[in-house]
Formats: structure tokens, sequence, C-alpha cells
């Protein structure tokens, strides 16, 4: 059993309202999640579009949110370093913090908000890329979970 990833924005599967994406707001949607195993240091999120037609975009990066957090509100900051300790990496766009939606014309495309458990506080460069955070998180992943909404661009 994973972490279960929910949003008041959107259901699983469903459309992710307009305000979220790059055609309006562009602001985060809140996130909540539960069901999280015993000794989780911090959580990392990654957001990212697989049917972006260059291969996968990354949306948002954002690791040690401290590990008593249940979710993040909606609209985070596009700061690198937040209050709260965590921090935003960079997104395929090359800046940080959240960067929503905005595919081409035609079919849907799926995005997908990823949850990870940590046992450990990653250290990592503010400016750090996926590839980067993925290469930190081997070894102390304790669970995971995510959430997949949709975007279709009129």
């Amino acid at each position: 059993m994973g972490i279960t990833v929910t949003s008041t924005a959107f259901l699983a599967g469903q459309p992710i309202p307009v305000t979220y994406t790059g055609q309006a707001d562009d602001i985060s949607p809140d996130l909540s999640w539960k069901g999280v195993p015993a000794g989780v240091v911090s959580f990392a999120i990654i957001c990212e579009d697989p049917d972006a037609p260059g291969g996968t975009w990354v949306h948002w990066t954002r690791w040690n949110i401290p590990g008593t957090s249940t979710g993040l509100a909606r609209g985070v900051p596009l700061d690198a370093s937040l209050p709260d300790g965590s921090t935003q990496g960079s997104t395929s766009a090359g800046t940080p913090g959240y960067h929503g939606p905005m595919p081409p014309r035609g079919t849907a495309h799926r995005y997908y908000f990823r949850v990870y458990a940590l046992d450990i506080r990653l250290i990592l460069s503010p400016s750090a890329t996926r590839a980067q955070l993925d290469s930190a998180m081997p070894g102390h992943v304790l669970s995971q979970g995510e959430l997949m909404g949709t975007y279709q661009r009129h």
C-alpha cells in the first residue's frame, strides 16, 4: 500500500482546471497525502508530463518538505528556497517552482504529481534537475504515491 495523494482542485484521472495551467494563473494545486509510513524525514514531489512531444517534460520538483507535512497549500511561491526549509529545483523550462500544463493544441496530456516519502533530507543544489533528484533518492524512498490529472489545450 503506497501513499494516497489527493487534491481539492481535481480528481484522479480528471481534467486539471485551467487556473492551474500556463493558460491562466499558473498556480500550483493543493496536494494532500496520507498512508505515510513511520520514519519519514522528508518528502519530495515531482510533477511531469510524459506525453510532451520532445519527451517527458518536468513541471515541478520540490524536496526536503518536512516529514511531518500532510500536504501543500495551493499557490506555492516560485522561489527556489521556501520558508518550510524545502527547495524547488529546475523544471524543463530551466526555472524553479511550479509551471503548469501548457501542451500543444490537440490531445489531452497526462500530468503525474508524484510524492516520495524519504528517510533523509536530500543535499542538492537549488538548481538541481529532475535527473539529479532521481539520483539522490535511491535507497531512501520509504513509500510513494501519485495523483494523475489531464489537460487539453483548446
